[in-house]
């Protein structure tokens, strides 16, 4: 399992620019298609709204990666 700590700058990020700047796709487009795939969880739950607001302290999840966002800092 692979784990990557985002340092989140700001209030928040989209899910599907979150998959793009941690480098698990090359565009934001290519993470919509991602989220609407099914595959991705936000706090152990499925999420399947593209451009849903990620702020720090949630885990996201896409197959055998974790995603933890952290309030930079």
């Amino acid at each position: 399992m692979q784990e990557i700590d985002f340092e989140l700058d700001r209030d928040h990020v989209e899910l599907n620019q979150l998959l793009k700047l941690v480098g698990l796709c090359d565009s934001g487009g290519a993470g919509k298609a991602i989220v609407a795939s099914g595959a991705v969880s936000v706090d152990g739950e499925q999420e399947l709204r593209k451009t849903c607001k990620i702020h720090a302290g949630q885990v996201v999840q896409i197959e055998d990666i974790t995603i933890y966002v952290n309030a930079a800092g």
